[in-house]
């Protein structure tokens, strides 16, 4: 049992919502906890606040909403002496650090496993000044998450994602990048680079190991070229233990930092918000923030 809790969720959904996702939760949370208090977001940047200045009178900060809502904790926490143990209640349209975290995807079911679950320490990503828990990404990636029609996906959920990938694939813009890592530097044109933590992207599992959350790694993937033979490439793929250099699109490296410039100033995506442009220096931080985690997460994770 934890002594001492906060609830930190997010204010932008309705009263109706409010009371039906809090009502799922505060029961399994509140039995597990010695005291349980409630705080809601009213704006953005209100959870990183709260999280930087409060996050160490608890043992544990409990986040109710989406990746951005955990992005904004993640950035709180992250500066912390002693942060608290973290425990996330999936409320948003994807939900992939929890997913990564084998988490259930309904709020009652995943209330009742951080409860019974166990604590594990995950590493965390550090750009510039700035903190990720599961991905960046410069290029197509920014571009699909530009395009998302925020009315489609109120309605179609994580489907809008996928509409708008594909919408945007058969049209990306190449651009020149330079990128220096722990074993040497890559130059020349991509339409995307992505540097992965955690194992899931718009609800789809990535094909990394299952211990990649604490393996001390950045995961890289440079794509040259856009198309339709990309996205079957990238579904097809079960782990990048299996990718082969000469036959493939893209380009996969394994590192613990870097460093990424472009030709032009471009928006950077971390965890689905888009505030960085680059250049950018990355690097991980080893089992930075501790979070609790389904009973049947993968090895790696227990």
């Amino acid at each position: 049992m934890f002594k001492k809790a906060i609830l930190i969720h997010n204010g932008n959904a309705g009263q109706d919502e409010t009371d039906n996702r809090l009502g799922a939760v505060i029961g399994p949370l509140a039995a597990g906890t010695g005291e349980l208090v409630l705080v809601q977001t009213e704006k953005p940047g209100d959870a990183e606040r709260i999280c930087a200045e409060r996050g160490e009178e608890f043992d544990v900060v409990f986040i109710l909403g989406g990746d951005g809502t955990v992005h904004e904790c993640v950035n709180g926490l992250a500066d912390l002496a002693s942060p608290p143990v973290v425990g996330i209640l999936p409320g948003g349209t994807c939900n992939d650090f929890s997913r990564a975290l084998n988490l259930p995807q309904t709020l009652d079911q995943a209330a009742q496993a951080l409860m019974q679950g166990t604590t594990r320490a995950v590493d965390i990503g550090r750009v510039n000044d700035r903190y990720f828990s599961n991905f960046l990404g410069v290029g197509l990636i920014t571009d699909t998450s530009e395009n998302i029609n925020p009315q489609l996906k109120g309605k179609l959920g994580k489907l809008s994602y996928l509409i708008s990938t594909l919408q945007t694939v058969t049209s990306a813009d190449p651009f020149r990048f330079s990128l220096k890592y722990d074993g040497g530097t890559e130059e020349g044109e991509a339409v995307m680079i992505f540097v992965a933590n955690g194992r899931f992207l718009g609800t789809q599992p990535l094909p990394l190991d299952a211990d990649a959350l604490v393996d001390g790694i950045l995961d890289v993937a440079i794509i040259r070229e856009a198309g339709l033979p990309l996205l079957k490439e990238l579904f097809k793929i079960k782990s990048f233990r299996e990718w082969d250099a000469h036959a493939s699109s893209f380009e996969f490296i394994r590192t613990r930092e870097l460093t990424l410039s472009t030709d032009r100033s471009m928006q950077a995506d971390t965890d689905g918000e888009i505030y960085l442009n680059t250049p950018v220096s990355i690097s991980l931080l080893e089992k930075r923030l501790t979070f609790l985690v389904g009973e049947d997460a993968p090895a790696g994770l227990i």
